[in-house]
């Protein structure tokens, strides 16, 4: 997710806004929810090109079909390649989706679909639409296209201060927010995964990038996807955009004005695609092209999270039903070993109980998650420092990314001058089992934000994954252990032959490690 808008999330709860709401003078109100039927997915149609080509690629008797997409330009090619051989529909479903150029090249493939009469369906969390809502207002008056906000603000909608500002007794609604990340094309092939749509997810950025991972996905599975789709698409969280975004000057924007915005007239923008990934696997589109797709198989499921979580639960019982919990129990059922990445680790007491249980039980446990240079959430960063040493201490391997190894190493993505930063939320269990989706291993995920994933039985596709993760943990990253003879931390690297011992969080500023150890004792964990 976005570190503006996430960190802002996390930082209302802290501090309830209290500043802004002495100040406030008015309060809205959401309009009322208009009445409309439930709408479900058609059943897919066997002719369409995706379809034939969909079937071409499935060996008989197998249920799923995957390829991972760790390079970022590889996966939005997925989506726009997807959007352009649609003729049924499209559902796009995003925490965040951004006026950027990767927003307008996916919402141009998308507006060419709808001409094409395929139907388009778009939901979007509304947390952080200031600066997409009006075109993708405009977009909802485009043929063949709707376009819903997950739990929208009523006013203020300049900006995320004046949003919560003009809805102080709506904040414990306003921070439960939809995390979910899928694509889904003519109900036969999906993307999901950990991306939101928006320059720094596709290493397109000039400020910061993430190291991410999506699925392409194909068979069965599928079709629990669209149903995980439209579940949020008509639960009563959801609004119009047209009942709540108002056009510039009173008025809704045209398609017109819409084509006007995102360039319809002119050559789309290329994208620079290397001809082969970190595994081998060339460009989607000359498979589809070709007419078939080289896949890795699998039983898979998708698990998410209920569009209501947690308006109708206690924080107990949302957590107890969550897909955080479905993930602990696939953790807890390892034999051997378990590799997880995480952004935003903060496993918390019980997280903590289940980590000793793996470690009693000898299964070997490697952590990666960003180092606080590279996270983004520089609160969160205090909640999982709690946990390092007793980690590590119960024999955890531990990881944490570097930005500067990052950028150094050219195998997940040109990163140039940017920031690299972590934002996969994967694991791989005993060299047979995957998940792969939207959630973090932190309390927000766990009893707040929806999330939502798949797990693949697949020891190829467990092989494929551990491949992305020795990647990032041995070249992008620092290794943690304690000093054997005073116990303090240290941050190890090898460049080379040489091996590097740090004794302070590295490449994190006076002011940055200042802060954090400032503010560790004071912040609840529930609030990060």
């Amino acid at each position: 997710m976005t570190s503006k808008a996430f960190a802002f999330a996390r930082f209302l709860g802290i501090v309830s806004l209290s500043a802004v709401i002495a100040v406030l003078t008015a309060c809205g109100a959401l309009p009322r929810m208009p009445e409309r039927p439930d709408e479900r997915a058609a059943a897919p149609d066997p002719s369409t090109p995706l379809a034939k080509i969909v079937a071409a690629s499935t060996p008989p008797g197998e249920h799923s079909g995957f390829r991972l997409m760790p390079l970022g330009v590889y996966s939005l090619d997925a989506r726009i390649q997807l959007a352009q051989r649609a003729q049924r529909s499209l559902v796009v479903q995003y925490y965040q989706f951004e006026n950027d150029a990767t927003g307008r090249l996916l919402m141009r493939a998308l507006r060419e679909a709808g001409a094409r009469g395929v139907k388009v369906r778009v939901l979007v969390d509304d947390l952080y639409t200031s600066k997409s809502q009006q075109p993708l207002l405009a977009f909802a008056q485009t043929p063949n296209v709707e376009v819903r906000l997950f739990n929208p603000f009523c006013c203020g909608r300049g900006g995320i201060v004046s949003r919560f500002a003009a809805s102080p007794q709506d904040i414990p609604r306003l921070n439960h927010r939809m995390h979910n990340k899928l694509f889904i094309a003519d109900g036969v092939a999906a993307v999901v995964g950990g991306r939101n749509i928006a320059d720094e997810y596709f290493v397109l950025s000039q400020a910061q990038n993430f190291i991410d991972m999506d699925a392409l996905v194909v068979g069965k599975v599928v079709a629990e996807l669209e149903a995980v789709f439209d579940a949020f698409w008509n639960a009563e969280q959801v609004w119009p955009i047209g009942d709540i975004v108002t056009g510039e000057g009173g008025r809704k924007p045209t398609a017109r004005e819409f084509d006007d915005w995102i360039g319809m007239a002119a050559p789309p923008p290329r994208l620079e695609i290397p001809p082969v990934d970190v595994l081998g696997y060339g460009p989607i589109a000359e498979e589809l092209d070709a007419g078939r797709m080289g896949l890795l198989w699998g039983e898979a499921h998708a698990i998410a999270d209920p569009p209501s979580k947690p308006k109708y639960m206690t924080p107990d019982e949302a957590l107890a039903t969550s897909v955080t919990m479905k993930v602990w129990g696939l953790l807890l059922d390892a034999k051997s070993e378990v590799d997880l990445t995480s952004p935003y680790l903060v496993p918390g007491e019980k997280g903590m109980a289940a980590f000793d249980d793996l470690m009693r039980r000898k299964v070997k446990l490697t952590l990666l998650t960003n180092s606080l240079a590279a996270n983004d959430e520089p609160l969160v960063h205090t909640g999982y420092a709690r946990y390092r040493e007793r980690l590590l201490r119960s024999g955890a391997d531990l990881y944490e990314l570097s930005p500067e190894r990052t950028t150094a190493n050219k195998r997940l993505g040109m990163f140039g001058n940017s920031l690299g930063r972590l934002h996969a939320k994967t694991a791989a269990i005993d060299k047979e089992r995957i998940f792969v989706g939207s959630m973090n291993l932190d309390p927000r995920s766990a009893t707040q934000n929806t999330e939502m994933g798949v797990v693949v039985d697949s020891p190829q596709l467990a092989r494929e994954m551990l491949r992305v993760i020795n990647i990032s943990k041995l070249q992008n990253s620092y290794r943690l252990r304690l000093d054997g003879e005073t116990g303090a931390l240290q941050w190890l690297t090898t460049d080379g032959e040489k091996e590097m011992i740090l004794t302070s969080e590295p490449e994190a500023g006076f002011f940055q490690r200042f802060y954090n150890t400032l503010v560790a004792p004071i912040i609840p964990e529930m609030l990060l």
